[in-house]
Protein backbone atom coordinates (compact mmCIF):
# COMPACT_ATOMS: atom_id res chain seq x y z
CA UNK A 1 0.00 0.00 0.00
CA UNK A 2 1.59 3.15 -1.28
CA UNK A 3 2.54 5.85 1.50
CA UNK A 4 -0.14 9.31 1.87
CA UNK A 5 2.43 11.90 -0.25
CA UNK A 6 2.45 13.73 3.49
CA UNK A 7 3.52 11.28 5.35
CA UNK A 8 7.09 11.96 6.21
CA UNK A 9 9.82 10.45 8.30
CA UNK A 10 10.18 12.36 11.41
CA UNK A 11 13.35 13.31 13.34
CA UNK A 12 14.03 14.20 17.08
CA UNK A 13 16.30 14.26 20.09
CA UNK A 14 15.77 13.90 23.30
CA UNK A 15 16.72 18.12 23.15
CA UNK A 16 16.20 21.18 21.87
CA UNK A 17 19.21 23.02 23.13
CA UNK A 18 22.35 21.07 21.99
CA UNK A 19 23.95 19.66 24.83
CA UNK A 20 27.16 21.05 25.85
CA UNK A 21 29.20 17.86 25.04
CA UNK A 22 28.03 18.45 21.28
CA UNK A 23 28.21 22.21 20.77
CA UNK A 24 30.46 24.82 22.10
CA UNK A 25 30.85 24.46 25.69
CA UNK A 26 32.06 20.62 24.95
CA UNK A 27 35.28 19.24 27.18
CA UNK A 28 38.70 19.47 25.87
CA UNK A 29 38.93 15.88 25.20
CA UNK A 30 35.46 16.47 23.08
CA UNK A 31 37.58 18.22 20.41
CA UNK A 32 39.82 18.15 17.72
CA UNK A 33 41.68 21.52 17.39
CA UNK A 34 39.51 23.77 19.24
CA UNK A 35 36.45 21.84 17.36
CA UNK A 36 33.92 19.76 19.26
CA UNK A 37 33.75 16.88 17.06
CA UNK A 38 31.66 14.65 19.27
CA UNK A 39 27.89 14.35 17.21
CA UNK A 40 24.64 14.44 19.19
CA UNK A 41 22.45 11.53 19.21
CA UNK A 42 19.28 11.61 17.62
CA UNK A 43 16.18 9.69 16.47
CA UNK A 44 14.68 8.69 12.61
CA UNK A 45 11.23 7.57 12.96
CA UNK A 46 8.58 6.18 10.66
CA UNK A 47 10.70 5.73 7.30
CA UNK A 48 9.25 4.72 4.48
CA UNK A 49 10.08 0.91 4.40
CA UNK A 50 10.93 0.35 1.15
CA UNK A 51 14.26 2.75 2.14
CA UNK A 52 17.30 1.10 2.23
CA UNK A 53 19.93 4.18 2.77
CA UNK A 54 20.12 7.11 5.14
CA UNK A 55 21.54 10.81 3.76
CA UNK A 56 21.79 13.82 5.49
CA UNK A 57 22.99 17.69 6.34
CA UNK A 58 23.41 19.61 9.38
CA UNK A 59 23.77 22.99 8.53
CA UNK A 60 23.40 26.26 10.43
CA UNK A 61 20.72 28.99 8.09
CA UNK A 62 21.79 31.49 11.58
CA UNK A 63 25.24 31.79 10.32
CA UNK A 64 24.64 33.71 6.94
CA UNK A 65 24.39 37.17 8.48
CA UNK A 66 27.20 36.09 10.66
CA UNK A 67 30.11 34.83 7.88
CA UNK A 68 27.94 35.28 4.01
CA UNK A 69 26.71 31.42 4.21
CA UNK A 70 25.52 28.74 5.40
CA UNK A 71 27.69 26.95 7.46
CA UNK A 72 27.45 22.90 6.73
CA UNK A 73 28.29 21.32 10.02
CA UNK A 74 28.04 17.34 9.38
CA UNK A 75 26.79 15.82 5.94
CA UNK A 76 26.60 12.02 5.76
CA UNK A 77 25.64 9.52 2.86
CA UNK A 78 24.51 5.77 1.79
CA UNK A 79 24.10 4.95 5.44
CA UNK A 80 22.50 1.64 4.64
CA UNK A 81 19.74 1.43 7.77
CA UNK A 82 20.21 -2.34 8.10
CA UNK A 83 23.92 -1.40 9.77
CA UNK A 84 21.58 0.14 12.53
CA UNK A 85 21.01 -1.66 15.58
CA UNK A 86 17.43 -0.87 15.82
CA UNK A 87 14.31 -2.88 17.69
CA UNK A 88 10.66 -2.29 16.45
CA UNK A 89 9.55 -2.75 19.81
CA UNK A 90 11.66 0.47 20.96
CA UNK A 91 9.80 3.58 20.49
CA UNK A 92 12.28 4.64 18.92
CA UNK A 93 13.30 2.07 15.85
CA UNK A 94 16.17 4.12 14.58
CA UNK A 95 18.45 5.61 16.66
CA UNK A 96 21.66 7.25 15.74
CA UNK A 97 24.27 7.05 18.77
CA UNK A 98 26.52 9.63 20.33
CA UNK A 99 29.69 10.34 18.66
CA UNK A 100 28.75 8.94 15.65
CA UNK A 101 30.48 10.65 13.27
CA UNK A 102 33.98 9.59 15.09
CA UNK A 103 32.90 5.97 15.01
CA UNK A 104 31.81 5.58 11.60
CA UNK A 105 34.09 5.02 9.62
CA UNK A 106 35.11 1.44 11.03
CA UNK A 107 31.03 0.70 12.14
CA UNK A 108 30.03 1.44 8.96
CA UNK A 109 32.90 1.97 5.87
CA UNK A 110 30.56 2.29 3.04
CA UNK A 111 28.99 4.83 4.50
CA UNK A 112 30.17 8.45 3.63
CA UNK A 113 30.59 11.53 5.38
CA UNK A 114 31.35 14.54 3.47
CA UNK A 115 33.22 18.14 3.97
CA UNK A 116 31.90 20.51 6.17
CA UNK A 117 32.43 24.35 6.20
CA UNK A 118 35.98 23.87 8.30
CA UNK A 119 37.08 22.24 4.62
CA UNK A 120 36.93 25.87 3.25
CA UNK A 121 39.65 27.47 2.05
CA UNK A 122 38.30 30.39 3.16
CA UNK A 123 37.87 29.70 6.42
CA UNK A 124 41.83 29.08 6.96
CA UNK A 125 40.79 25.80 9.38
CA UNK A 126 43.77 22.58 8.93
CA UNK A 127 43.24 19.81 6.63
CA UNK A 128 42.79 17.42 9.45
CA UNK A 129 39.90 15.06 8.07
CA UNK A 130 39.18 14.68 11.71
CA UNK A 131 37.77 18.31 11.53
CA UNK A 132 37.10 18.45 7.94
CA UNK A 133 35.04 15.88 7.14
CA UNK A 134 33.14 14.97 10.17
CA UNK A 135 30.95 16.56 12.50
CA UNK A 136 31.55 19.53 14.05
CA UNK A 137 29.34 21.52 16.74
CA UNK A 138 27.46 24.21 17.10
CA UNK A 139 29.34 27.70 18.21
CA UNK A 140 27.83 30.36 16.90
CA UNK A 141 30.12 33.85 17.82
CA UNK A 142 27.36 36.13 18.18
CA UNK A 143 23.91 34.69 20.00
CA UNK A 144 21.84 31.33 19.76
CA UNK A 145 22.05 29.65 16.39
CA UNK A 146 18.93 27.50 15.01
CA UNK A 147 20.48 24.45 13.15
CA UNK A 148 18.75 22.71 10.76
CA UNK A 149 19.25 18.74 10.67
CA UNK A 150 17.46 17.29 7.04
CA UNK A 151 17.83 13.44 7.18
CA UNK A 152 16.70 11.95 3.59
CA UNK A 153 15.67 8.29 2.92
CA UNK A 154 16.72 6.18 -0.53
CA UNK A 155 15.83 2.56 -1.71
CA UNK A 156 19.45 2.55 -3.36
CA UNK A 157 22.63 4.38 -2.44
CA UNK A 158 23.51 7.36 -3.81
CA UNK A 159 26.35 6.62 -6.41
CA UNK A 160 29.38 8.83 -6.82
CA UNK A 161 30.08 10.20 -3.50
CA UNK A 162 32.84 9.53 -2.04
CA UNK A 163 34.23 10.45 1.62
CA UNK A 164 35.16 14.11 1.50
CA UNK A 165 32.20 15.00 -1.10
CA UNK A 166 30.86 18.62 -0.72
CA UNK A 167 27.12 18.62 0.20
CA UNK A 168 25.86 20.45 -3.36
CA UNK A 169 26.71 17.35 -4.65
CA UNK A 170 24.79 14.75 -2.14
CA UNK A 171 22.26 17.46 -2.97
CA UNK A 172 22.60 16.60 -6.82
CA UNK A 173 22.56 13.17 -6.04
CA UNK A 174 19.18 13.35 -4.35
CA UNK A 175 17.32 15.07 -7.02
CA UNK A 176 18.90 12.92 -10.10
CA UNK A 177 18.68 9.32 -8.04
CA UNK A 178 15.32 8.62 -9.42
CA UNK A 179 13.41 7.80 -6.66
CA UNK A 180 11.04 10.98 -4.43
CA UNK A 181 13.53 10.32 -1.35
CA UNK A 182 11.18 10.08 1.96
CA UNK A 183 12.33 12.76 3.96
CA UNK A 184 12.25 14.76 7.43
CA UNK A 185 14.04 17.48 9.53
CA UNK A 186 14.34 19.20 12.70
CA UNK A 187 15.71 22.28 14.39
CA UNK A 188 17.87 22.55 17.52
CA UNK A 189 19.64 25.61 18.77
CA UNK A 190 23.28 25.98 19.87
CA UNK A 191 23.92 28.27 22.35
CA UNK A 192 26.19 31.06 22.14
Amino acid sequence: MPRDTLERMKISADFTVVPDDFAKAAAPEYRVSGIPVISFPFYVDEVNPDARYLHWTFTDPDSIPVCGFEWIHWTVANLPIDALMFDFNDAHALAIPPDFSRQLPAMVPEAVQGRNSSASKFVGRESDPAVTMRYNGPQPPDKDHDYYLHVWATKEPLPGLNQGFWMNELLHKLRECGEAPDQGAMFVTGKA
